[in-house]
């Protein structure tokens, strides 16, 4: 196994998801088709991800002392994930998703972040050890953004790498960009970020280096099926992927954070760390669900 230790902060949901023809109107009642019960959220997946990939890994979560928090954990035990610091909150339920799909792969949402939203900075001491021995610290924004931003100037003191991928988009301070290694945004968020609307590689290149102005060393924007584009000190990679038959794209941007924090952590250079990435995210939207589509390392074939 590799002996750098990645750690994960993050969410962990358990996905509810009902297939039906169409989507109801507010006050319809749709008879539906099959019903899942999946494993999700951001962090979780994430976790799975660097896991599967070969990664030696810690998540750092809170669920609610009940029936999906318990199977979470024992899942992620099963994952070879250390799951010692994944708190339970004796107030809130785990963090629960509802999700509509209809036949046009169209869907619908409804997150209660539950116990997701009260992890804290006081959790985050908790596991301060842990986080202060690892190699590179992975986080996303489905917890508290003040808890992010604790964690990050933690593990940054420490001379740690950490990388964010700042989904759900939102707003970050300078205090939390300058204390990253790398920010791994899709299209949007990096519009979000920058003010440039990300359409091709020039767009993105204009993005990217708005936005590694405020203090990130590495940008790595995800263009979806055109592969992500690359912005390491002054230099500027393409990194394009092969043609895809894309059937579900949950959690491709998961695994290929989590696959780009595994490459590194193997002293893969970015550019190689990317193409890893690609190649297991390019997986994953090949099969349904979030973590049921992640693949194993010995699936990808690295060049």
């Amino acid at each position: 196994m590799n002996s750098k230790k990645i750690v994960v902060i993050g969410s962990c949901n358990t996905d509810m998801v009902v297939k039906s023809d169409r989507l109801p109107v507010p006050g319809e009642t749709v008879l539906g088709g099959a019903f899942m019960m999946n494993p999700g959220g951001k962090g979780a997946n994430q976790a799975v991800a660097v896991a599967r990939l070969g990664g030696n890994v810690t998540f750092i979560s809170k669920t609610g002392n009940d029936l999906f928090g318990r199977q979470s954990i024992e899942m992620y035990s099963d994952e070879s994930i250390n799951t010692d610091y994944i708190f339970s909150d004796p107030h809130l339920p785990s963090g629960v998703a509802l999700i509509m799909v209809d036949t046009n792969g169209e869907n619908c949402i409804v997150v209660a972040s539950g116990a997701n939203g009260s992890l804290s900075p006081q959790d985050i001491d908790k596991a301060k050890h842990i986080i202060e021995g690892a190699d590179i610290l992975l986080m996303q924004l489905e917890i508290p953004m003040d808890t992010v931003e604790y964690a990050a100037k933690l593990a940054h003191r420490k001379g740690i790498k950490v990388i964010l991928n700042p989904a759900p988009a939102a707003f970050l301070s300078n205090g939390l960009l300058e204390c990253l290694y790398a920010i791994i945004p899709n299209k949007t968020e990096a519009e979000m970020l920058s003010g440039i609307k990300v359409t091709d590689w020039d767009s993105a290149k204009q993005a990217a280096k708005i936005i590694s102005a405020k203090g990130v060393d590495i940008v790595v924007i995800t263009l979806g099926s055109k592969g992500a584009l690359i912005k390491e000190n002054k230099s500027y990679y393409e990194v394009p992927v092969e043609k895809i038959n894309a059937i579900d794209t949950t959690a491709a941007g998961d695994t290929f954070c989590g696959a780009l924090c595994v490459g590194l952590s193997e002293g893969l250079s970015i550019i190689e760390a990317v193409k890893m990435a690609n190649r297991a995210s390019g997986i994953t939207v090949t099969r349904e669900g979030a973590q049921t589509a992640i693949p194993y390392r010995k699936e990808i074939h690295l060049s």
